[in-house]
């Protein structure tokens, strides 16, 4: 089963491809949801407040994928097509890649604007810090203090990471569990007496 994929967790270098007097500012952004898109978008607005065009391809997800590409007035698929061409030739998921183009005086024609668009994603990828992740599904649990060391055992022996810890009259842990040892670790759970166990959407 394959439980990983691959992303980048900080945004990229600026990169920069000149063509016929055409400049294409490259950037790649981490993203989870559309308002990260929007507010990256933003950023990149204010910072190139003169530029012609901001082409864009983005992808989210790791089993169910959305994505999106936009041209920004650009003639059809000559920008954003190119684009989401390599997020899915470098095979990452969760990114979001963005070229800002300030037109030179010359036209490219549809295909040296897709070679164009194509090379400046490549190249802003390259200059990204891709790294694999896994994919985890993420389970609250619910105990009395005299399992603490039971299930802190589990956690140990299965490296699972603990995302939320809440103690009071009894004890509630979120933990993320890689999607390939769910039905183990859910079962070595299940069979702590008194230890509730549920999936979180």
């Amino acid at each position: 089963m394959n439980d990983t994929f691959k992303t980048i967790v900080k945004a990229s270098k600026e990169t920069l491809f000149k063509e016929r007097g055409s400049k294409f500012f490259g950037y790649a952004f981490p993203v989870l949801s559309e308002e990260d898109i929007k507010k990256a978008l933003e950023s990149l607005k204010n910072k190139h407040p003169t530029a012609g065009h901001f082409c864009y391809a983005w992808k989210l997800g790791t089993e169910t994928i959305h994505f999106r590409v936009n041209d920004n007035g650009e003639p059809k698929n000559s920008a954003g097509m190119p684009i989401y061409g390599q997020l899915q030739a470098f095979d990452v998921t969760n990114i979001l890649v963005v070229s800002v183009r300030y037109f030179g005086g010359t036209k490219l024609g549809v295909g040296g604007l897709a070679q164009a668009y194509k090379y400046s994603a490549q190249i802003t990828l390259e200059a990204s810090e891709i790294i694999s992740k896994t994919i985890d599904v993420v389970y609250e649990i619910k105990f009395d203090y005299d399992l603490m060391n039971k299930v802190m055992q589990i956690i140990k022996d299965h490296d699972l990471k603990i995302v939320l810890q809440k103690l009071d009259l009894k004890c509630e842990y979120h933990i993320a569990v890689r999607k390939k040892s769910v039905q183990q670790v859910f079962e070595n759970f299940e069979k702590l007496y008194k230890l509730t166990i549920t999936k979180l959407e």
